[in-house]
């Protein structure tokens, strides 16, 4: 997965949305994501975990016909966690190099 992709993903405030509901809920059928999700139908609440999934956001198990999903902690996540990192890490070291110039 690339950087691209990942912020593509975050850039719906209804997979933001989703997300947020996965990580206080953990493992949940797409059918308690849709009741959870209220500004979107079931339908539309289906493709935003489409391209969760295809980003490497959210992981997707098989109980029979069910389908439960997860974030995926191992996965994509990192990259964005890791740009943001990398930047506060690249503000605090100019702030740090500012405050000793002074």
């Amino acid at each position: 997965m690339d950087a691209d992709s990942v912020f593509d993903s975050l850039s719906s405030s209804v997979r933001r949305d989703i997300l947020t509901f996965l990580s206080t809920h953990g493992d949940a059928s797409a059918g308690e994501i849709a009741d959870a999700i209220s500004d979107v139908g079931r339908t539309a609440v289906s493709t935003h975990l489409r391209i969760l999934r295809s980003s490497g956001l959210v992981s997707e198990r098989r109980a029979g016909r069910q389908r439960f999903y997860s974030l995926d902690r191992e996965g994509s996540a990192m990259i964005a966690v890791g740009y943001f990192q990398a930047l506060m890490n690249s503000a605090l070291e100019q702030a740090e190099r500012e405050t000793l110039a002074a």
